[in-house]
């Protein structure tokens, strides 16, 4: 009877492949992530100092608080993740049941509490953080998972990525347009930031849903509602030997390291703008400039997954982050009243923005493929949960070492009666803004495309890889089919 699977009218037919619909509603599930990650990392810091009156330090120190609390809360929900049995699948009742929740914490974070202490206000900003950042595991972790569950196809993963990051992006980006808009219409700063936040939390909720109700019947349709069982597979392994497998694989180190250099180089980027173009180059507003490096990037990526179609991952990924590199050292060297040159330099910078966003995600379902072949299991759960981890420890470290490092310059921070550009500051203070928006960001890039030279997966080792596991499922299949 085994014979009979050389039949191809035996086999089972492919999946329908996914619609224009079904990959725009993949994509929405990153609107709300991206949109609420992109306005803490543009924004919250220079709310705390100027607007909620915390001292750098203490700003700086409620984004490391909160990163601290996902070492533990993003694996472990990751592992849950994984461990789901349910009629829906087990990836999304965490997306549906976690959306309202993280639209609220959101909000809530951006209210200025009217404690008189200092210390009261940034305990109120910890826990606020605390709980935004589980709702945003609860829903994010989940969601992307999806993209190796979805499909194994090396193109298709690499065009949902594609739309997942574009998605992400016009999310980022659509945050600092509400927030050109809204500054420009509202004059209190608190006012600003407080209906910003309630615009963006109703837009960061209502595409999770669009994406639950899109692609749950792909999901149906392809199987990938629970895993497949795999009965050469070990038991579910504990939690902490999982982790210890996880940290095993090469590849994956690789991919860290990658994404951990560009992406803390970016977070870095982002959350020191507001304060160059307000104190360094003396203009009125940040979100434009921020608005330039986001919004162009979605143009970009096109050209990022055509060059990674064409040349492969590593190829795409030297050209964007080797064009960043020049512009980061040539941001340093702009002047004030330089303005066109500044916007100039946003746009370049948007290009390796792209890669940084499209590649290292791309690679991580390659990497996953190659656990599944060495281990007998897939934990896709456990792999995107340390990717996550690390996309906020890159925003939290750049945010604590931007902080102290503004304290130990001479930064002033407003008091609530004051208008941030009209604070006067030293020399030292706009040395280190440059510094840390030119030179170091710079030395982070050049880490990651070292690390770039030495990924082991290329495309021609990602194809005998699917091979080699094609042919274990075969295996496993006609025994069964014997009987």
């Amino acid at each position: 009877m085994a014979s009979d699977l050389s039949n191809p009218t035996d086999l089972p037919s492919p999946p329908r492949p996914f619609s224009l619909a079904g990959k725009l509603a993949f994509g929405a599930g990153d609107i709300g992530p991206g949109m609420t990650a992109n306005l803490l990392a543009f924004s919250f810091l220079i709310f705390l100092t100027t607007t909620a009156g915390l001292s750098p330090v203490a700003a700086g120190s409620v984004l490391a608080i909160g990163r601290v609390w996902d070492a533990i809360n993003d694996p472990l929900i990751g592992y849950l993740s994984d461990n789901t049995r349910s009629r829906w699948g087990r990836r999304y009742p965490w997306i549906a049941l976690g959306a309202l929740p993280f639209g609220l914490t959101f909000f809530l974070t951006w209210i200025v509490p009217g404690f008189q202490s200092e210390a009261a206000r940034f305990w109120y900003y910890v826990i606020m953080s605390l709980l935004f950042q589980v709702f945003y595991t609860v829903v994010n972790l989940p969601y992307t998972t999806l993209t190796a569950e979805l499909t194994k196809d090396y193109d298709e993963r690499t065009e949902l990525t594609a739309f997942r990051l574009g998605s992400s992006l016009t999310g980022a980006i659509s945050a600092l347009a509400l927030g050109l808009v809204i500054s420009n219409l509202i004059q209190d700063s608190r006012q600003q930031y407080l209906v910003l936040a309630a615009v963006c939390s109703v837009l960061s909720v209502l595409p999770l849903l669009w994406c639950v109700i899109g692609t749950y019947p792909y999901a149906a349709d392809r199987g990938a509602l629970q895993p497949a069982a795999d009965p050469n597979a070990a038991e579910n392994l504990p939690f902490l030997q999982q982790i210890k497998i996880v940290l095993s694989n090469r590849a994956f180190l690789y991919v860290v390291g990658i994404y951990l250099f560009a992406w803390l180089a970016l977070q870095m980027t982002a959350s020191v703008i507001p304060f160059y173009t307000t104190f360094w180059m003396g203009m009125e507003s940040y979100f434009l400039a921020a608005l330039l490096v986001q919004g162009t990037a979605i143009a970009m990526m096109v050209a990022i997954n055509w060059l990674s179609r064409r040349y492969g991952k590593q190829e795409a990924f030297y050209a964007g982050i080797g064009t960043w590199i020049i512009a980061q050292i040539a941001i340093f060297l702009v002047q004030p009243g330089q303005v066109a040159a500044l916007y100039l330099l946003c746009v370049v910078i948007s290009f390796g923005v792209a890669a940084a966003y499209v590649v290292p995600w791309a690679m991580l379902p390659d990497v996953i493929e190659l656990d599944e072949l060495q281990t007998g299991q897939r934990r896709e759960g456990v792999f995107y949960a340390f990717m996550t981890l690390l996309q906020k420890v890159g925003l939290a470290g750049g945010l604590l070492l931007v902080g102290y490092a503004l304290e130990l310059s001479g930064f002033v921070s407003p008091d609530v009666t004051q208008v941030a550009g009209d604070v006067i500051q030293p020399d030292s203070a706009l040395l280190a803004i440059r510094v840390f928006i030119g030179p170091v960001p710079m030395v982070l890039l050049v880490l990651a495309l070292v690390l770039a030279y030495f990924y082991p997966i290329t495309r021609q080792k990602h194809e005998e890889i699917l091979l080699q596991l094609a042919e274990r499922h075969r295996s496993q299949i006609e025994p069964s089919s014997d009987e």
